[in-house]
Parts: structure tokens; C-alpha cells; sequence
């Protein structure tokens, strides 16, 4: 068994599943504390911004799918930031930052994952700048490793105009946890939808097994890396 915290900030509730769902609750199996920050709320984009009380409703159980998906994974309870859904380029990146900056002082996390850079959601790519700002590296300031996972339907639906494609170097083997996962997705019916669509539990299972392939085992998570620090 291992000790130390790691922290997953992500834009919209589902995304930490999606992303990283796997390799969260292999971290909790080795004995780690695992904290999930969910910066957007991933609603109000989404019908009339008039109807608010429908608004609200959805927004209860998005975080209620959020709460029980954390649950499944062997995770803390989520943290909620209350940015606009797919509406983060409208908020100043520095009132980002500080909510990114406030959690990880309080929590010092030894590993930090977060969107790839080039999604295509907006959201995404604020998330991952507002990241590296609050966990720029100054003397004795954790996290020692920062890592950006793919979220299905966003990264894959990017180009090369926007920013360098998703190139895994680091991967973790979720063999033992993949069920897991699919059942924190089921956790956001929801959001899930059928195949063949991107985000649905067999296309994620079908890129589970993909990145496993590239790792010679039978599923795994892909990850970029960022930073990894080792000390002697």
C-alpha cells in the first residue's frame, strides 16, 4: 500500500470519469486519497436560459451523479466550482485560477490530472491553463506530477489548428478497475449515450482496450505528462 493524495480537476461532472475513472480508483485501491474538483456545471448551456428552475434541477442531479459515481470509484466526494458550462472564456482565467489555487494549497496533492490542452472544449482547455498557473513549480510547492487525460467526445473531435493532438506517454493498467468505471458512468445516464457514439460504455470500453493494446495489457488509461519531478 502507497499514501498520498492526487487530485483530479475537471471541467464538467462526468468528466473525471471519462478521463480518468479507471486510474482514480486504482489510486484508491493502493491507499490513496483521491479528491475530484469539478470547476463548470455543466448545464446551463444547455436549453432555455430563462428556465431556471429546470436549471436547477438538472444541475441536483448532475451533482448527485457526481457524488454516487465517486462512490463507485472508491473516491472523496467531489468539490464544485460554480463556473458557466462551455461559457469558462467568458470568466476571467485568473478567477479560475484561484479556485484551482485554493484547493491545492489546502490539499498539496502529490499527482494532479487534468484536460489535454487542444480539446475542443473550451471549458477543457481553460481548465488545463488554469491548472499549470495555480501549480506552476516554485521551491517546495507540490504537486510532483501533473498529468492530462482524454476526455471521449472532445479530445478525438480536435485538430491540429487548435493545438497538438493527444499522444499518450504514460498509461496505467485498469484491468482490475474497468468495471468500475463503467459503473461510475452508468452513475451519468444522463450524459451517456448509445453506440456508436463517443461516450458511450462500449466506445469507452473499446478505448480502454485500445490504450491497453498500446501498453500490452488487456485496458488501460492514456495520459500526456506534463511535469514529474523526482527527488533524490
Amino acid at each position: 500500500m502507497t499514501s498520498g493524495i492526487v487530485l483530479i480537476v475537471a471541467s464538467h461532472p462526468d468528466d473525471e470519469v471519462l478521463g480518468v475513472g479507471g486510474t482514480a480508483a486504482w489510486h484508491a485501491a493502493r491507499g490513496e486519497r483521491v479528491e475530484v474538483l469539478i470547476l463548470a456545471d455543466g448545464v446551463t448551456s444547455r436549453g432555455s436560459d430563462g428556465d431556471h428552475t429546470t436549471q436547477e434541477k438538472e444541475l441536483s442531479a448532475r451533482r448527485s451523479a457526481a457524488v454516487d459515481a465517486a462512490q463507485e470509484l472508491g473516491i472523496s466526494r467531489p468539490r464544485f466550482g460554480d463556473f458557466p458550462d462551455n461559457r469558462m472564456d467568458g470568466c476571467d482565467l485568473l478567477d479560475i485560477v484561484k479556485v484551482v489555487e485554493s484547493v491545492t494549497v489546502k490539499l498539496e496533492p502529490d499527482i494532479v490530472y487534468t484536460h489535454h490542452g487542444s480539446d475542443l472544449n473550451v471549458d477543457h482547455r481553460l481548465t488545463h491553463q488554469a491548472v499549470l498557473t495555480a501549480c506552476r513549480p516554485q521551491p517546495g510547492f507540490k504537486p510532483a506530477a501533473i498529468y492530462t487525460f482524454e476526455t471521449a467526445s472532445s479530445t478525438e473531435w480536435s485538430s491540429a489548428d487548435i493545438g497538438p493532438n493527444f499522444r499518450p506517454q504514460r498509461f496505467v493498467n485498469i484491468s482490475a478497475t474497468l468495471e468500475r468505471k463503467k459503473l461510475a458512468l452508468q452513475c451519468y445516464g444522463m450524459e451517456m449515450r448509445a453506440f456508436p457514439h463517443a461516450r458511450s460504455i462500449e466506445a469507452v470500453e473499446a478505448l480502454a482496450r485500445l490504450r491497453g493494446s498500446q501498453a500490452g495489457c488487456d485496458a488501460a488509461e492514456g495520459f500526456g505528462v506534463i511535469r514529474e519531478v523526482i527527488h533524490a
